[in-house]
């Protein structure tokens, strides 16, 4: 097996690893299920909103939070549980551990995105999107958030509570600055600086050109953002952790 095969070989075992141990489980599951059904009410129900506009900003929050939501626990339990000194010493790069994690959490994800947006377009009765624009803004954002919720696991913790805690902190500006609750072109002149930072913007805006509504950038704009947000939480990730792991062996 040369040095490509391994490698591609322990970014595999880490997603089966994680798959099996952390979302396979009747609680994820159901929350998973329960999620979006919930939140597509919330937009849809006794509101007078265009049916373009709220479904994909409620694909695009569910997506955000779903892909976000076990990845930032599981570096910490295993820290916790003292398995990650068995994972980080094992024959597997630490870049392969953290493309597992950022697979198995945009797996997760995008799974959970397709029951939501088969659910909303069958209960809003709203026209089907451009998959063409929409299949590769779920690969790409599912990525870019799965890569953000592995770097807030690299908090230097091996508390749950606190990376939760931090995960809080960071995810809801995000979440009530990225054109899902007001549009973009509406949001106020402080806000400019997290709107332009944030991967759910992007996403937000790709999923509201495959329904058929206007965008605020471009096509290109969103994609090259999304991809270079993803590179750039990879790349940050691997450096806390690389600390971590100096300090755990």
């Amino acid at each position: 097996m040369d040095q490509n095969q391994t490698f591609m070989h322990g970014v595999y075992v880490v997603a089966k690893k994680n798959i099996m141990l952390y979302y396979i489980k009747p609680p994820v599951l159901i929350a998973g299920l329960l999620f979006p059904v919930f939140f597509l009410l919330a937009f849809v129900v006794g509101r007078e909103m265009d049916v373009r506009t709220a479904v994909p900003c409620m694909l695009a929050m569910v997506l955000f939070l779903t892909a976000t939501a076990v990845d930032p626990l599981i570096t910490p339990w295993e820290r916790k549980a003292k398995t990650y000194e068995r994972l980080i010493s094992s024959p597997v790069s630490h870049l392969a551990i953290i493309l597992g994690d950022i697979i198995s959490g945009a797996c997760f994800g995008i799974m959970l995105l397709i029951l939501a947006a088969v659910f909303g377009i069958l209960i809003t009765k709203t026209i089907l999107p451009d998959i063409f624009i929409l299949l590769p803004a779920v690969i790409l954002a599912g990525f870019c958030f799965a890569a953000l919720g592995t770097l807030l696991a690299s908090a230097p913790t091996n508390n749950p509570s606190q990376v939760m805690m931090t995960s809080s902190v960071v995810k809801f500006p995000l979440l009530f600055t990225s054109g899902i609750f007001m549009p973009l072109a509406d949001m106020p002149a402080w806000s400019r600086p997290l709107v332009l930072v944030s991967p759910l913007s992007y996403c937000t805006d790709l999923f509201t050109l495959a329904f058929g509504a206007k965008p605020y950038f471009s096509i290109l704009t969103d994609l090259t953002a999304l991809s270079v947000l993803t590179i750039i939480f990879i790349f940050a990730a691997r450096r806390l952790q690389w600390r971590m792991r100096a300090k755990a062996l």
